[in-house]
């Protein structure tokens, strides 16, 4: 079994000596390199950028520069994706966000974590773990602070 392979199964594997992985994450330091130097009215090309990267996104999402990640085809995000400025997602293994999603600024999500719809990250959080749909998590590590409500929706997502 290749080190992709295993890195795919979500087993331990080595990125630092397998030729095929140290490719991949250049190329896609490359890419988000790119994305981060485009000006903010570029949003076409962000998207563009984005829509290459990632192994799937759906129709509208915002990210906001600077934005890291590693190889990017392991990251799905939903409808309705918002991460602010420096978000850094491991992506070792699959990630993957829900539709409604809001990323606070400078969040840390690590490999293999999956974020449920309808949720919020607080700023600053690093996320090891998975978060369920409906809720606020925030902090190191992320954690659930509260169940959003149906007045959380009204204001936030009108």
């Amino acid at each position: 079994m290749t080190e992709k392979e295993k890195m795919l199964k979500g087993l331990l594997y080595d990125a630092n000596c397998d030729e095929e992985l140290l490719k991949e994450r250049e190329a896609c330091k490359e890419l988000c390199y790119d994305f981060n130097q485009l000006r903010p009215s570029q949003v076409e090309e962000q998207t563009a950028l984005i829509k290459r990267l990632f192994g799937k996104t759906k129709e509208h999402f915002t990210i906001t520069a600077p934005f890291w990640c590693d190889y990017g085809y392991n990251i799905e995000i939903g409808e309705n994706f918002y991460t602010n400025h420096n978000c850094v997602i491991l992506d070792g293994a699959k990630v993957v966000f829900g539709d409604n999603v809001w990323i606070g600024g400078g969040v840390q999500v690590m490999p293999g974590v999956t974020i449920g719809s309808d949720t919020v990250i607080g700023a600053g959080s690093l996320v090891n773990k998975d978060i369920p749909s409906g809720v606020l998590a925030a902090g190191n590590p992320c954690r659930v602070i509260r169940k959003l409500t149906e007045e959380d929706r009204k204001k936030y997502w009108k």
